[in-house]
């Protein structure tokens, strides 16, 4: 069993779309998942624009990705969802959805922060 940031069960962030490192809805991780996808975020258009100006275009279909738009629930890389913290572009997390080993990788306190309910809201 897989533990979120709060210390219970990993709950499954989103299977429409799909998303994991493993593509099966859950922000687990494992050794050979090296961007340490493990934040459960929720989509914001800022946040879109942002990942795209530094380098993640995240928003733009292409062959197997349909694209992300606002609202949708992805597993972020916790090295993203820093940078973009500190830039003040961080999108809003699913706590029960996010993997504890992200507290190795990001500012607990600003994680919590940004902590929003499995409704998204």
């Amino acid at each position: 069993m897989a533990v979120n940031v709060l210390g219970g069960e990993l709950v499954d962030c989103s299977h429409d779309p799909l998303t994991g490192f493993y593509r099966d809805g859950c922000c687990n991780t494992g050794s050979d998942d090296l961007g340490v996808h493990t934040v459960c975020v929720v989509m914001t258009a800022e946040f879109l624009e942002f990942s795209a100006q530094v380098g993640n275009d995240l928003s733009t279909p292409r062959p197997g990705f349909a694209g992300l738009v606002p609202g949708d629930r992805w597993c972020l890389c916790a090295s993203r969802w820093q940078e973009a913290h500190l830039a003040g572009q961080a999108p809003g997390v699913v706590l029960e959805a996010t993997h504890i080993l992200t507290l190795e990788w990001v500012d607990a306190d600003a994680l919590r922060a940004a902590g929003v309910n499995a409704a998204g809201d």
